[in-house]
């Protein structure tokens, strides 16, 4: 680990980010030159003691979530991202563990979205990253661990992430996530990753089985959804997919289909998070 490199990289990295492009408001009054570190610590959810103690070279060494997370909120590129996994002394991850980092342009985007729902999700359905808009719309996605991190697999394997979904609309969707896999298995043709979690999926499922067995494939790139959200009810929300060139990476966009869905979506921007449910981080994605 070198110490003092990570704590220069870091600082200087802090210090050319502009705080409009991670969504914080720049003032008049403002003397610190890029982010302020409490304002790192709070994108990357960890403690400001920690940002201190790394940026004066006094840490132990950073896991690599911990590094993922830092990199998404400075904003890396993927090179220097790779860069400060070197300097912590880790290897940088491989092709499937890049991939379940969030591109930092998509990141760039979702700040720039705003009000609008946004969350950038992996082919496989893992959400890597959502705006505070999302989070208001569905929870927080990005804290499962394991298979749970796979929108499918929390679908087909527990019932609170399907009772959000209407109930007339439940099949429709568990058909269109398995097309969905079933072109991702095809492309990635041979991935253990995939493999090993299309496997765990047809030993926990019935109807995962029955639907795999159709061989329905279709890549999900539009798409009209209701949320149903308590306290404010039901929202319908058309559902626009930008994927990156190498299809690892969506950017899944929401936008209100009526207008009572907007007042719903501005009295849920009132509300805040007070009202979300212990099982609210289980709303399906795509």
């Amino acid at each position: 680990m070198q110490r003092e490199q990570l704590a220069d990289f870091l600082r200087r990295r802090r210090e050319a980010i502009r705080p409009a492009e991670v969504g914080i408001a720049d003032g008049p009054r403002r003397r610190t030159i890029g982010l302020r570190r409490e304002e790192v610590a709070m994108l990357a959810g960890m403690s400001v003691d920690y940002v201190v103690r790394l940026e004066q070279g006094r840490s132990s060494q950073p896991s690599t979530q911990l590094l993922g997370a830092l990199a998404r909120a400075l904003r890396l590129s993927e090179d220097e991202r790779d860069h400060l996994f070197h300097l912590a002394g880790h290897q940088p991850l491989p092709a499937d563990g890049v991939a379940r980092l969030a591109r930092a342009g998509l990141i760039r985007m979702l700040d720039l979205l705003g009000d609008t729902p946004a969350l950038v999700i992996s082919d496989l359905g893992e959400a890597l990253a959502q705006n505070r808009a999302a989070l208001l719309v569905m929870g927080d996605h990005t804290g499962h661990r394991g298979d749970r991190r796979y929108v499918a697999y929390r679908w087909f394997t527990d019932p609170a992430a399907r009772a959000v979904c209407p109930p007339e609309d439940q099949e429709n969707h568990a058909r269109q996530l398995v097309a969905d896999l079933r072109a991702v298995a095809g492309r990635r043709c041979g991935d253990p990753t995939v493999t090993g979690l299309l496997d765990r999926l047809q030993a926990a499922s019935a109807q995962f089985r029955r639907l795999w067995e159709g061989h329905e494939v279709a890549v999900r790139r539009a798409d009209r959804k209701t949320f149903l959200r308590p306290g404010v009810g039901s929202l319908l929300m058309d559902c626009e997919t930008l994927v990156t060139p190498d299809q690892r990476q969506r950017l899944l966009v929401l936008t209100p289909a009526d207008a009572e869905t907007r007042e719903r979506l501005d009295l849920l921007r009132v509300l805040g998070t007070q009202e979300f449910p212990a099982d609210a981080a289980t709303t399906p994605l795509r």
